[in-house]
């Protein structure tokens, strides 16, 4: 039951953070925002099939590729940024 609760917790947090970031992109219309909110969405997502999902289910280890996903757009937004300031 804690640990159900503990993972709505989280959950909460990343959507927070999703909303959060939403706020920005729209307005500055900067792609990072747009990137960073897309990732914590997923990563919020993540969370609630986390706590939906069985401890002892053999289809468990998906939730780690989600969790790549997140975070590889994460590293693109870095990387498309810098990349756009470079162009000038």
């Amino acid at each position: 039951m804690f640990h159900s609760m503990l993972n709505g917790a989280v959950a909460m947090a990343w959507l927070a953070c999703a909303l959060f970031f939403l706020r920005f992109w729209k307005q500055s219309h900067d792609r990072l925002f747009a990137f960073f909110a897309l990732s914590f969405a997923v990563l919020g997502v993540n969370s609630v099939v986390a706590a939906l999902i069985d401890v002892q289910d053999e289809r468990r280890y998906y939730i780690y590729v989600a969790r790549l996903v997140a975070f590889l757009i994460i590293l693109y937004a870095i990387w498309d940024k810098n990349r756009e300031s470079r162009r000038g």
